[in-house]
């Protein structure tokens, strides 16, 4: 996604944000950023028809910019309009070129800006397409959970689970690796003097640490190796360089002391054989048993892997698992959630005061220390989660669901009392 515009009022919330979006993960993202009554302007083709003085009409297309105030938003993965409700996996290309769109997404509502071919008050449906400018003005103000999915939508890489470097003698490809895109950050050419005698080998030598140097400071530009959200660095090669180049980065990484390089690389490096040293070597990465394994439970299951976490606890130690809203906001309100799962189905609730309660649950426990997963409803495991509730969490200590709804009964009793009792007091 491209950022194109941005103003958002620090104290208010207000303003718009005015984004291109550039493949089928950021209509996605349109979906869940776009609420009902918000102010959507995008572009737009209208059929006009025209009366002519002898009484004849003709009608046209005509391409125009609209502004609507939404009142349903549809999407779909293949093309066909789903409800806002209904959810399904959509498949995007893994190149940045030639990014054919199969996801639709589709805006209706009321037209509220003054136009010379559409009336104030139509309605008009909007069908949102890649590389086309849409600006969306919050009827409620932009919140947290709102300018974050705008944050990591338009930063390239922010979502990459694997960045690799594919690389020869003298050559280098730094890219990384998204569940729809395969972005090249960087690429290194640089030329190598064959080893024929033994001034060549010195020249070969030199060359190569040139080499070795130049690929070591473009990796820490251009891989985000310290993001939580990368789980694997591959080195893949033809032949012995990704082994040479591994080695290399780690003995410089401890020479300078870069304590999180060091580290990223002895957890997440998979070094994979491939048969040329370019891009398209990516297919044969990622066919490799190793990154297979390692994208199996990054990729696929990270949002899985929590949800069995929640259910083991719920089955061993059930005072550590609750779930259902009002349950866990229980739980937050007492400090205890360690992890909060959250389906994003709940942010896209029409009513506004819902959505801010779940906007302040999350915001409540990342200020306490507590990790926050937003589960996708396009994933199985987001659909599990929406049949239980939609909102789970593991917490730090056991709490008794039944001690807890007790305090609170007692709580509002006294709370009760205590208001009498100053009634009491204000008409004696």
């Amino acid at each position: 996604m491209k950022l194109v515009g941005k103003y958002i009022d620090k104290r208010h919330g207000s303003g718009y944000v005015t984004l291109r979006p550039e493949d089928d993960e950021d209509i996605w993202h349109l979906y869940n950023l776009i609420q009902q009554d918000d102010l959507v302007k995008a572009p737009a083709v209208r059929r006009v028809q025209n009366v002519s003085a002898t009484g004849s009409t003709e009608s046209h297309r005509v391409k125009l910019n609209l502004k609507v105030q939404v009142s349903k938003v549809e999407y779909s993965s293949s093309g066909g309009a789903q409800s806002s409700s209904s959810d399904q996996t959509n498949q995007g290309s893994t190149s940045t070129q030639n990014i054919q769109s199969s996801a639709a997404l589709h805006i209706s509502g009321k037209v509220v800006s003054e136009n010379q071919y559409v009336r104030l008050g139509a309605f008009h449906t909007l069908d949102i397409e890649i590389n086309r400018d849409i600006r969306i003005e919050k009827a409620e103000g932009w919140d947290s959970v709102a300018l974050s999915r705008v944050q990591e939508s338009c930063v390239p890489g922010r979502g990459a689970e694997v960045g690799a470097v594919v690389c020869g003698e003298g050559s280098a490809a730094f890219c990384l690796l998204s569940q729809h895109l395969t972005l090249v950050t960087h690429r290194i050419s640089t030329s190598i003097p064959r080893k024929a005698s033994a001034s060549g080998t010195s020249q070969y030598e030199k060359a190569m640490s040139k080499f070795y140097s130049m690929v070591y400071d473009a990796f820490l530009r251009h891989i985000p190796f310290g993001n939580p959200s990368l789980r694997a660095i591959v080195f893949a090669s033809p032949g012995w360089v990704k082994d040479s180049v591994y080695t290399w980065m780690t003995n410089e990484a401890s020479r300078r002391g870069d304590k999180i390089l060091a580290r990223s690389l002895r957890e997440k490096t998979v070094k994979v054989h491939v048969s040329s040293p370019h891009v398209h070597s990516l297919v044969e990465v990622l066919k490799s048993p190793e990154i297979v394994a390692r994208l199996k439970e990054t990729k696929f299951a990270r949002e899985g892997i929590v949800l069995d976490k929640f259910f083991k606890m719920l089955a061993s130690d059930e005072m550590r698992a609750w779930y259902g809203p009002d349950h866990v906001c229980l739980a937050a309100d007492r400090g205890a959630i360690g992890t909060l799962l959250i389906s994003d189905e709940l942010f896209r609730s029409s009513d506004p005061k819902t959505r801010r309660k779940f906007v302040s649950l999350v915001e409540g426990v990342q200020r306490k220390g507590g990790e926050v997963v937003i589960f996708s409803s396009m994933h199985e495991s987001g659909q599990q989660l929406n049949q239980l509730t939609g909102i789970a969490a593991i917490l730090t200590f056991p709490l008794d669901v039944e001690v807890v709804e007790a305090e609170e009964r007692e709580a509002a009793e006294e709370a009760e009392k205590n208001k009498q009792e100053g009634s009491e007091v204000k008409v004696g």
